[in-house]
Parts: structure tokens; C-alpha cells; sequence
């Protein structure tokens, strides 16, 4: 049977751990405090891989959560996916050198798509990824608050003949909802790439809808950003994870997970 991989998500605004509804920043509840701490529960409960946001960086605007993200490569022993702000290959370079595994690259593809064939000539098209975020099958750009014009498909396209082979693809109108992952999208974009591999989000509420994402493993998706889910408890096995706990925990302890340079 296939296995999809499970990520989850940590999106830092003003060094807390926070989800927004649909990518709106107006609904920003904060789950945590301490980024860190977070990340290294994640790995106790078995995390492979972490999925780390910047939202100020996305947006632009205030300050960047480079210290937290630093911290967190420094602590953990799992590969670190980074993605918001990633503009200019200086910005690559510094997430590059921060420790972080794999570089999502969202707005700047869009806006400057040769900064995408760039870095991975640079650095692989293992450790530069492409982030796509849509809204009713646009790409969204600026921390999903404007429209590009782009079709979704059409760029993720674009960005394979450029040498990306792996797309984060995000739907936002789902994104924080719970409701159920976008199979029909999913299966649409994995039958347009021949050779990428597909990272989705949003949605995802309970287990049927992980094991929903089986029936499109075949079409390239190999992966799943969750968030609000595992924050808020919603799978019974993580009542066996110690999260009504946390705070007994014993974060410097690890679990049995595939350690750095084995992830999809």
C-alpha cells in the first residue's frame, strides 16, 4: 500500500507558532510560543520532516523569523523544509547556510522564474523546491494575498522544464478548514508533470482524508503538509504522543524516525 509522507507544519508570525483560515492573516490564532519547543514535540511524535513557514517574511513586511528557523535546524536532526520571502538567491544562500534542508521558492518563481532555474543549477533540484499556492485554480503570490494570473498547472509545468522536481502545492481556499483534501486538483496536477513529485496542503481534518491521498500517490503525490489538525489533537494517536502532556515531556529525547538526507 502506499505511504504518504505526513509533515507537519510549523508557520511563524512574530516567533509563535500560528494558523491562519484560507490563508487569511486576519484569522490568525497562535497554538504555541516557543517555535522550537514545537518542533522538537513534532520529532517526539515521530516527524520525519518540518515544514517551516516565515508568514512576516511572505508578507514582507515586519520582522523575519531567521533566529527561530536557525534554532530549530540547529536542534533537530530531521531535514527542514523553509518557505516565505525566499526573493533573491542571497535569500537562498542564507537558508542554504542556516541549516535548512529544502528551500521553497513561492512568489519570486513567479515573478523572477529564472531565479528557480538559478538556484537549482546552485544547489539541486533536491534542496530548491517550487511552492505553488492557488485559489480557485490561480496562483496566488505576497502571502496568498494577490493574484498572479497564472493557471496553476500551466506554471507548476513551467517550473518542471526549468529543472524543479518536486511542487508544494497549496489550496487555499481549504487551507486551516479541516474539510477534506482537493483530490480532483491533485490527481489534474500530477497527470500534466512527467517527472515531479508533488507535496500537497490543506484540508486535511481526520485519517480517512490521509488515507483519501492514497488513490493519487500514483499520480506523483508522495507527501502532506498538515496543520491545524495535529494542533488541535484530531487523531486519536496522538493521545499515545504525550501532547496533552507537552509540558512533561522530555524534548531531549528523539524518536526512531528516518534522520536527515532520507526524506522524499
Amino acid at each position: 500500500m502506499p505511504k504518504i509522507l505526513v509533515i507537519p507544519a510549523i508557520d511563524l508570525q512574530g516567533g509563535h507558532c500560528v494558523r491562519l483560515h484560507q490563508g487569511k492573516y486576519e484569522t490568525e490564532k497562535v497554538y504555541f510560543d516557543d517555535p522550537v519547543k514545537m518542533a522538537r514535540l513534532w520529532r517526539i511524535q515521530n516527524a520525519k520532516v518540518l515544514h517551516v513557514v516565515d508568514l512576516d517574511a511572505a508578507q514582507g513586511s515586519g520582522e523575519n523569523n531567521w533566529n527561530v528557523i536557525h534554532q530549530v535546524c540547529s536542534e533537530l536532526d530531521i531535514p527542514i523544509q523553509v518557505g516565505g520571502g525566499m526573493r533573491t538567491m542571497e535569500d537562498i544562500d542564507r537558508a542554504v547556510e542556516s541549516g535548512v534542508y529544502r528551500v521553497i521558492v513561492g512568489t519570486a518563481a513567479v515573478q523572477n522564474p529564472d531565479l528557480v532555474s538559478e538556484a537549482i543549477a546552485k544547489y539541486s533540484c533536491r534542496k530548491v523546491v517550487v511552492g505553488i499556492d492557488v485559489s480557485q485554480g490561480e496562483v496566488m503570490v505576497d502571502g496568498w494575498t494577490e493574484g498572479s494570473g497564472l493557471d496553476a498547472i500551466e506554471f507548476a509545468m513551467d517550473m518542471e522544464a526549468r529543472g524543479c522536481r518536486r511542487i508544494v502545492y497549496r489550496n487555499i481556499s481549504r487551507d486551516g478548514t479541516l474539510e477534506g483534501p482537493d483530490i480532483g486538483a491533485y490527481r489534474e496536477l500530477g497527470g500534466r508533470l512527467a517527472k515531479s513529485k508533488i507535496t500537497v496542503s490543506g484540508g486535511i481534518g481526520n485519517h480517512h482524508h490521509l488515507i483519501a491521498l492514497n488513490s493519487v500517490f500514483d499520480c506523483g503525490v508522495d507527501s502532506v503538509i498538515v496543520g491545524r489538525a495535529l494542533y488541535e489533537n484530531v487523531f486519536p494517536c496522538q493521545q499515545f504522543w504525550c501532547w496533552n502532556s507537552k509540558e512533561a515531556v522530555d524534548l531531549s529525547l528523539f524518536s526512531t524516525a528516518t534522520l536527515k538526507g532520507n526524506s522524499p
